[in-house]
């Protein structure tokens, strides 16, 4: 069996991540053209600076959001149960075990995060452990090692950090521009246009991401429903998630924010003004693929 067999080779989301990152490549590659142009002797300053920001966030990104979150790793010995699940399903799909963090928080969520396979973390809430009984955990923890093995993780880490780069330079175009006044006549032009296709860039990626994460999380569902081979204990836990998340304070939401693409539900669910801008789709669609998949595993037509 090849590793990660078991969660199921979807051809679909491996052409959105190739074809996510390739637009954004183009768009970038353009973007540097013009940022070369427009600052002269500056540019070369600045892409050494992106691209010492990018290795600072490939490397940090997974510690960066389990510090936000207050999670913290826990050993087989402190959490015998969760780590047990993860030991069955990791060994089922054959895939490494994955290091295990609890984030001490009253809402029920679960996240992956990690730039490989072999440096991944998935980390789960004290909320989420209360509420789920193990059947729908695993599904839980499935869906989330899914996100590990079809590597989803980094991509949506790489291009996340594109589009936060975008948004810095709109919002400090001015530094870019230089702080001599003649400077800034000459570079005024240029500075603009440094600034309208950054403008243009961080809106193309923002689409682009959140049709990425909302796909992926499909897949995830998919491949949970594959290992586990109970589609309907996932939609039961994404339901009861749900409802826990519904009744948590507000407050206890105000935190979410370095992490909210990357959990299984968004917190704030209920509020998504729009599904074109939702990191995530409609549960409701979720748990009408999960039964049908659940169908075609009855059937015995697991395509």
């Amino acid at each position: 069996m090849s590793r990660g067999a078991s969660f199921g080779k979807d051809s679909g989301l491996q052409a959105r991540m190739v074809g996510t990152l390739f637009a954004l490549g183009l768009l970038y590659v353009v973007f540097a053209a013009i940022l070369t142009a427009a600052l002269k002797g500056q540019a070369g300053l600045v892409i050494v600076i992106c691209g010492a920001l990018l290795l600072f966030q490939l490397f940090t990104a997974d510690k960066l959001a389990l510090r936000s979150m207050h999670a913290h790793k826990v050993t087989p010995d402190q959490a015998p149960e969760l780590h047990a699940l993860i030991d069955r399903l990791c060994l089922q799909a054959d895939l490494p075990k994955p290091k295990v963090a609890i984030a001490d928080d009253p809402m029920p969520n679960a996240f992956a995060v990690g730039r490989s396979q072999k440096n991944a973390t998935v980390a789960v809430t004290t909320g989420l452990l209360e509420l789920l009984p193990p059947a729908e955990l695993e599904g839980v923890l499935a869906h989330e090692l899914a996100h590990v093995a079809h590597r989803d993780v980094l991509v949506m880490t790489v291009a996340s950090f594109f589009a936060s780069l975008a948004a810095m330079i709109v919002q400090n175009a001015f530094w870019f521009g230089g702080g001599s006044s003649d400077r800034d006549e000459d570079s005024g032009p240029g500075l603009l246009a440094v600034v309208a296709v950054a403008a243009v860039v961080y809106a193309v990626s923002f689409f682009l991401l959140r049709a990425l994460s909302r796909y992926r999380e499909y897949a995830a569902d998919r491949g949970a429903s594959l290992v586990t081979g109970r589609p309907s204990a996932l939609a039961a836990a994404l339901v009861r998630i749900s409802d826990g998340i519904a009744r948590t304070p507000d407050q206890d939401l105000r935190e979410v924010g370095p992490v909210a693409a990357f959990y299984i539900l968004p917190p704030r669910a209920k509020k998504a003004a729009s599904a074109l801008f939702s990191t995530h789709p409609p549960m409701e669609k979720r748990i009408a693929a999960l039964q049908r998949i659940e169908a075609q595993l009855q059937l015995g037509r697991t395509a």
